[in-house]
C-alpha cells in the first residue's frame, strides 16, 4: 500500500510483463511488491515456556477512540516480579486536533515514503543523462488519447528517432500490445491497484529494455491527474496532455500536475467545432498555475499541430545517424 494516497496491490504486487504475454502463465514477468503498510493491534504472543519470575505487569490501556482495541496476550506464562509496570495510554482526541501525551512524537511517513522515491529517481536520471536519453512523461486523465497521440508520435518519427516505450495501467497488456505492433521495444507495467508508476518500477522496466544511447524514452504513467503528479521518475520533461472533451478548468483543479509539467499538449482539436472547449481559457488557466508550460494543439486523429510536436522532440535528443 502507498505510504502517501492509500493505493496499493495486495495480491501479486507489480508486474512487468513482456508484450504479448497473456495475464496468466505469464514467462517474463518480474514481481514487484508495492510498499505494504500494514498494522496490526491484536498483539498476539504465543510463546511454548513458561517464565516464573514472581512479578507482575499491570497493562493499563486506556484508549479514548470511540472504539475498542482487543490487546489479548497469549504468553501461557505468568510474570510475578513483585513489583507493577503501570503503561498509561491516554490518547485525547480533540476537535482541534489530537492532543500528545508528553514526549510523544507524530511520524510523518508520507516523506519516508517519497524521499527513497526521490533517491530512485536520481538513479533513472542519472542513467538517462548518462545515455543521453531524452525521457518523457507522459500523463492525463482517462480518455485524453494518450496512448493515440503516442502511436501516431512512434509511427511518424520511428524512422527518424529511436523510441523505447513503457507502459503503465493496472491491468492487461493492450497498450504494450498496440506499441509493439509498431515494432517499437517495449515493456507493460501493471500496478494492480496501484494508481500511479514510481521510480523503482521504471528502474526495473528500462534493465529489460536495454535501451541503447541518443534515444526517446516515452513512460505512459496510468491515466490520472492527482498522484503522478507527485512520483518523480527521473524524466526529463513531464508532458500532461487534456482533451478537448474534458473541462476547460483541469489545470485549476489538478493544479500539481500542471504545475510540475513542462509541455502541455491540447490533444482532439478536430473535434473542437462539436464540443463547448475555449482552447485560450484553458491556457490561461494553465498559466495561472504554471507561467513556464510550453503548448501544443494537436489532433493525433487527424494529424493537425503533430510538426510542431516533433520539431519539439527532434531539437531535444541526437537524431540517429544515417
Amino acid at each position: 500500500m502507498c505510504g502517501t494516497c492509500g493505493c496499493g496491490s495486495e495480491e501479486g504486487g507489480v508486474r512487468i510483463l513482456m508484450p504479448g504475454l497473456q495475464q496468466e502463465g505469464l514467462t517474463h514477468s518480474h514481481e514487484h511488491h508495492h510498499h505494504d503498510h500494514t498494522h496490526e493491534h491484536g498483539h498476539s504472543h504465543e510463546h511454548g515456556h513458561s517464565h516464573d519470575h514472581d512479578h507482575t505487569h499491570n497493562h493499563d490501556h486506556s484508549h479514548n477512540h470511540g472504539h475498542s482495541h482487543d490487546h489479548s496476550h497469549d504468553h501461557q506464562h505468568s510474570h510475578d516480579h513483585g513489583h507493577s509496570h503501570t503503561h498509561d495510554h491516554a490518547h485525547s482526541h480533540e476537535a482541534g486536533g489530537i492532543t500528545l501525551a508528553p514526549n510523544k512524537k507524530i511520524l510523518e511517513v508520507e516523506q519516508d515514503v517519497l524521499h527513497h522515491n526521490q533517491v530512485m529517481a536520481a538513479r533513472n536520471r542519472g542513467y538517462f543523462e548518462a545515455l543521453n536519453i531524452l525521457s518523457l512523461n507522459l500523463v492525463s486523465s482517462p480518455g485524453s488519447g494518450k496512448t493515440s497521440l503516442l502511436e501516431r508520435t512512434l509511427t511518424d518519427l520511428k524512422n527518424t528517432l529511436d523510441f523505447y516505450v513503457i507502459e503503465g495501467d493496472q491491468q492487461t497488456v493492450n497498450d504494450a500490445n498496440r506499441i509493439a505492433a509498431l515494432q517499437v521495444p517495449v515493456i507493460q507495467i501493471n500496478t494492480g491497484k496501484g494508481c500511479h508508476l514510481e521510480s523503482d518500477m521504471v528502474f526495473e522496466a528500462v534493465k529489460q529494455l536495454q535501451m541503447k544511447a541518443d534515444a526517446v524514452l516515452m513512460i505512459e504513467n496510468v491515466g490520472n491527474l492527482v498522484c503522478p503528479s507527485m512520483f518523480d521518475l527521473g524524466e526529463k520533461k513531464r508532458v500532461v496532455i487534456i482533451s478537448t472533451t474534458e473541462g476547460e478548468d483541469k489545470p485549476l483543479k489538478y493544479p500539481d500536475m500542471f504545475h510540475s509539467s513542462d509541455i502541455c499538449i491540447i490533444n482532439k482539436t478536430d473535434l473542437l467545432p462539436y464540443v463547448n472547449f475555449d482552447v485560450g481559457k484553458v491556457k490561461d488557466y494553465a498559466l495561472q498555475v504554471n507561467p513556464n508550460l510550453k503548448f501544443f494543439e494537436v489532433s493525433a486523429t487527424t494529424g493537425e499541430g503533430m510538426e510542431a510536436w516533433y520539431d519539439w522532440l527532434k531539437t531535444q535528443i541526437v537524431p540517429k545517424k544515417a
